[in-house]
């Protein structure tokens, strides 16, 4: 599996049960249209961490990077009305923290 991972705060503009309740909505309709396999999210509890990173962690999970690109290409085809799931996702979180990491099972699968 591929894993994309998200760190990122939610803007100011929301609290952390609408963001949550909103990315999941985006994030149900793509493992609805298998453009991914499945998704995590999660909180910092207590604020606990030994470096500065935002308080939400988002991990989905793909199959293979194709998989991941035809997510992508749903959101850019507003596949299904995918966009505004998407667009309503990108309001809630504040662009100054949000970081993204590519990670796969290891050692690969040949």
């Amino acid at each position: 599996m591929d894993v994309y991972t998200i760190y990122a705060d939610h803007s100011e503009e929301t609290n952390a049960h609408e963001f949550v309740k909103l990315m999941r909505k985006f994030l149900d309709k793509m493992v609805e249209l298998e453009r991914m396999e499945t998704y995590r999210i999660t909180r910092m509890k207590l604020g606990f961490r030994s470096m500065d990173l935002p308080e939400f962690r988002i991990d989905m999970e793909f199959k293979n990077l194709q998989q991941l690109d035809d997510s992508m290409t749903s959101v850019l085809r507003n596949e299904q009305s995918i966009e505004s799931e998407h667009v309503g996702f990108n309001h809630l979180v504040d662009v100054e923290t949000i970081q993204h990491f590519l990670y796969r099972d290891f050692p690969d699968v040949v």
